[in-house]
């Protein structure tokens, strides 16, 4: 199949971009059937606003405890609350594969 460039209008900004030969075998290959919506620095702008997000690429909110099994200090990612006991990984791989028996 050969490939042709085209110029699409971006959705996001309505400025034109070249959606070149290339890309559009690259997107035949992937099993991609749409055309790209947006231009090429909008689908960066919107990649980079998403890894920013509270999806992919952030890292996690961690708060500080101590363990009570060996009194390590260490980090969890969920505020611990007086009337349950936190673990570090080690113990909490212990305490896990002891009731899994």
């Amino acid at each position: 199949m050969s490939f042709s460039e085209k110029t699409l209008q971006c959705f996001e900004c309505g400025a034109t971009f070249t959606f070149s030969a290339e890309e559009q075998e690259f997107f035949a290959n992937k099993g991609y059937t749409n055309e790209p919506k947006r231009c090429p620095s909008c689908r960066e702008a919107r990649r980079a606003n998403r890894s920013n997000s509270t999806g992919y690429g952030q890292r996690r909110q961690m708060y500080p405890a101590v363990c009570a099994e060996c009194g390590k200090e260490t980090e969890v990612p969920f505020e611990p609350r007086q009337d349950r006991p936190v673990y570090c990984s080690d113990c909490y791989n212990k305490v896990r594969q002891s009731t899994r028996r």
